[in-house]
């Protein structure tokens, strides 16, 4: 029976194409494989190839018609021993009865050569991606306002309230009340052995926390800044991190590393380095990132009741900034669990940390101009939800990544290649990662700003995987 070659889609979101150029003409043989005719779309053009072999018995659409919808009939193939009397019995017959010869033909990049196939079904084979969306609170749940800072303070002090086995230790957290402020009281309430003051010895007093997790308590070992936890990376890495597996589960370090990471106002390139990426790499460590209050008083709960090695990264610039937070008793957050702060359906923006300040504020610029983003923030690093973005991508078909470390190594960069793997079908952009410059921080005022990542950057990124 004559078979209608239908037009194909050549990308998960196409429509409509231009059908560019006929290969072949009327009373043409074919086979399976052979290239038929060029598409063309706002991307770009394409070839398909015939999946049946047979006789091009009429062709239905003109080259060079414009707006073809896909899946609409551009051509009859006939079958051995047909001739053209038969097209209108294809037309005429139901589709049930085409079987597996009404298949539209595959598409095929120009530059994919003649490999057999073609162009891959979109998630052809692959599980689908089902994240997690239920709520971080009950709906009506009454919240209050407060501080990074307090919200760090407080998820620190119950936990100390719930186990006793839970303990502070840093410089100056305790007599000065935390060099940012953060352990303002604590001292008082839970007495000195508990709240310990320790040398400026990073590779000393978070030895002595690695020993204290192996014995069964629980340490927050604060670093003033996370530059000063290079002197510790020994214990952080090859102790606490990978002495649980080394153990074969006998041994491990339920404990969290915590202090400030990143930029913070001209205080040079030795204390200004992002380190998520770095510890993002390490089996054995968890790591969190977090941007609101509510994050880091839900996280900071959850990582110091795991029982692996935490690394909780804050920032100094968002630690007076202010945010709704549940009144809930015992508020936490799960690991793993990324969070939409704006749902958009034309280009998905992720971040973590103080990098969303940039994504939010791109995305109400954008919105001006009538561009909606989905903006992802992922809390945590390790592990990542990259669930919640490849379901994100594969509704906006693009992305962009904020951060404000280095560009090579990233975190986004990370991100990209598992969109690359698990999406690629579903892109109508390449990705684009912004991320600070390529160049120890500087300590000049103006010099740092250029230095960082920026909301027009981003802004500029998501104009350009829209194609505005």
């Amino acid at each position: 029976m004559a078979t209608e070659i239908l037009m194909p889609a050549l990308s998960p979101t196409m429509e409509e194409g231009t059908l560019a150029k006929w290969l072949v003409k009327e009373g043409d043989e074919v086979s399976s494989g052979d290239i038929l005719a060029e598409i063309e779309t706002d991307k770009a053009t394409m070839e398909f190839e015939a999946v049946d072999e047979g006789t091009i018995g009429k062709i239905l659409i003109e080259e060079g018609t414009e707006g073809v919808k896909v899946n609409t009939a551009i051509a009859v193939l006939l079958e051995e021993g047909e001739s053209a009397d038969d097209i209108d019995s294809a037309k005429s017959a139901p589709a049930a009865d085409k079987g597996e010869e009404a298949k539209p033909a595959q598409a095929k990049s120009s530059d994919e050569g003649d490999n057999e196939g073609g162009r891959a079904t979109p998630a052809e084979g692959k599980k689908q991606p089902e994240p997690d969306t239920s709520p971080d609170w009950p709906e009506g749940t009454e919240m209050k306002q407060q501080t990074v800072r307090e919200a760090l303070r407080d998820a620190m002090a119950e936990e100390m309230r719930r186990d006793e086995d839970v303990f502070l230790m840093g410089e100056e957290v305790a007599e000065y009340q935390g060099a940012y402020k953060i352990t303002q009281g604590m001292l008082d309430e839970f007495g000195p052995k508990r709240v310990i003051d320790t040398p400026i010895t990073e590779h000393g007093f978070a030895g002595i926390g690695v020993g204290a997790a192996f014995g069964g308590l629980r340490p927050i070992v604060e670093f003033m800044t996370f530059n000063f936890a290079m002197q510790a990376m020994d214990q952080i890495i090859n102790s606490a991190a990978k002495t649980l597996y080394m153990s074969g589960g006998q041994m491990g370090a339920p404990m969290v590393f915590r202090g400030p990471n990143g930029a913070a106002a001209r205080v040079g390139a030795q204390h200004s380095q992002d380190y998520a990426a770095w510890f993002m790499q390490i089996p054995g460590l968890k790591v969190a990132m977090p941007y609101s209050a509510s994050d880091y008083k839900g996280l900071m709960k959850t990582a110091i009741r795991d029982p692996n090695p935490v690394i909780f990264l804050e920032n100094e610039i968002l630690y007076g900034r202010s945010f709704d937070v549940p009144d809930i008793e015992d508020y936490t957050v799960p690991f793993g669990k990324a969070r939409i702060w704006r749902e958009g359906s034309d280009v998905t923006i992720v971040s973590f940390g103080i990098g969303m300040t940039y994504a939010l504020e791109a995305a109400e610029k954008l919105a001006e101009e009538g561009i909606e983003a989905e903006v992802i923030d992922l809390r945590t690093l390790r592990p990542m939800d990259t669930d919640t973005i490849l379901k994100s991508v594969m509704k906006t078909n693009r992305c962009v990544t904020v951060e404000e470390g280095w560009p090579q190594g990233s975190v986004g960069g990370y991100i990209s290649g598992v969109i690359m793997q698990e999406a690629f079908d579903y892109l109508d952009a390449p990705v684009i990662t912004c991320t600070g410059k390529d160049v120890p921080m500087p300590y000049a005022a103006n010099l740092e700003k250029h230095a960082l990542v920026t909301t027009d950057e981003v802004i500029e990124a998501v104009k350009s995987v829209t194609y505005r």
